[in-house]
């Protein structure tokens, strides 16, 4: 795979609901984050950034040689326009790197109100051909994210045509609808999915009854966790980088504006290692056991490879190597070092004096270590930091701001675990 070496090196685009997750995400190794305004992005309940947020957000990224990419993919109605065309403005003020559409209204008026800005066409446009990627290239658009449904062959053929920069995702939540386009929550609970409001009924517990046994529930499906008739497992292509570069595509994208900032921060280190690692040693490429271990520390309803193999049920070859949830817990985050080994920490779940952690850095395997100290703000010594406090910790090992640390597995002793209730 030597053309690893010759190609611009391709792009790690990760998600970003919030500032702090964008933070995160460039703590970490992304190239480009796409994150949504308070409005007209398909993510309406993942926080989202104020008008004022997002130029700091575009700030940032600017200092940190990130790209920033505003999503405006909503599928828009006839009273939201001259509301669209006011934000477009405003956006166009801001300056990303981009912004990412897929109405091909909002598109058009893209084009002509900021036409400084490069128009990025979203997965939701359904774009499955070459002849239709070179239709939007003649509308502006400047790259596609193509539809899910493709598999790598036919999005190596879409890219072999040169005509504009192609993105595919890479990793995450795999929605059971066509390229995304799904009616069910609406249906269901009256929240448009194509327009950011999606309540995710394919993830929910369902049973079937036969009209003869009234009260009769049957399951279609059962696992430890429940039944589940249309949801899928989430997709992970890390066995597969070489495969993805090789198909010419600009961009990998990890899914998950919604998630959190542990989520983030394990996905976007695991990609940026191994795609370094396929750029430095493209021939002797392989896939680390602490990224498999990584990916798993995370929630996951089991991964694939989607469709990229002409199969949308196909595993891939090592998929016996991921191994169950360690059950680690991500208990808080460094906000700085404080000297002499202690760090101030923003504490999001309860820890004690004494227990196991683990430091995830931006670079190699977790560091291993416990916390030999607990202080609070006032310089008092703790037994436990509450969930919600800021207290000094110390470790053995050394820190960076926006380091996450996690408890290695959860407290077994009935005291502590009453108190941690």
């Amino acid at each position: 795979m030597t053309d690893c070496l010759t190609n611009n090196k391709i792009e790690l685009l990760a998600p970003a609901g919030n500032f702090e997750k964008l933070e995160i995400a460039i703590h970490y190794g992304a190239d480009a984050v796409y994150l949504g305004g308070k409005d007209f992005s398909l993510r309406n309940f993942s926080g989202n950034f104020t008008l004022d947020e997002l130029q700091k957000a575009v700030d940032l990224g600017r200092k940190n040689n990130v790209k920033i990419y505003v999503a405006c993919n909503i599928y828009s109605r006839n009273f939201e326009q001259r509301e669209i065309a006011d934000y477009l403005q405003k956006i166009g003020e801001i300056c990303p790197d981009a912004v990412i559409v897929a109405d091909p209204g909002i598109l058009m008026e893209a084009c002509g109100i900021i036409p400084h800005i490069p128009v990025h066409l979203s997965t939701q446009a359904n774009t499955t051909n070459y002849k239709t990627v070179l239709f939007w290239k003649k509308q502006g658009v400047k790259r596609v994210n193509v539809a899910r449904e493709l598999s790598l062959k036919e999005i190596k053929e879409i890219a072999s045509h040169k005509s504009i920069e192609i993105e595919a995702f890479v990793h995450g939540a795999m929605c059971i609808s066509y390229s995304g386009r799904c009616l069910l929550s609406s249906f269901m609970t009256n929240r448009d999915s194509n327009r950011g409001m999606c309540s995710h009924p394919c993830r929910w517990k369902y049973a079937v009854v036969e009209e003869l046994r009234p009260g009769e529930y049957m399951p279609l499906y059962e696992d430890s966790r429940g039944s589940y008739i249309f949801n899928s497992k989430d997709l992970c292509m890390i066995e597969h980088i070489p495969e993805m570069i090789k198909a010419g595509l600009t961009s990998l994208k990890i899914e998950g504006r919604m998630k959190g900032i542990n989520y983030i921060a394990s996905t976007v280190k695991v990609y940026r290692e191994a795609i370094d690692a396929c750029y430095e040693s493209p021939a002797d490429y392989t896939v680390k056991k602490e990224w498999l271990k990584e990916l798993n520390t995370i929630n996951n309803r089991g991964y694939c490879t989607g469709f990229y193999f002409g199969d949308p049920d196909e595993i891939s070859p090592d998929y016996s190597k991921f191994q169950p949830s360690t059950g680690h817990l991500f208990v808080g985050k460094v906000l700085e070092s404080t000297g002499n080994h202690y760090v101030n920490i923003d504490v999001r779940n309860k820890f004690f004096k004494g227990d196991a952690i683990e430091v995830l850095s931006i670079k190699g395997p977790v560091k291993q270590d416990k916390i030999n100290d607990i202080i609070d703000i006032s310089g008092q010594p703790l037994s436990f930091a509450p969930q919600g406090s800021k207290v000094n910790i110390s470790l053995s090992t050394e820190c960076s701001t926006n380091d996450l640390i996690r408890k290695v597995g959860l407290a077994t002793d009935p005291h502590r675990q009453a108190q941690t209730k």
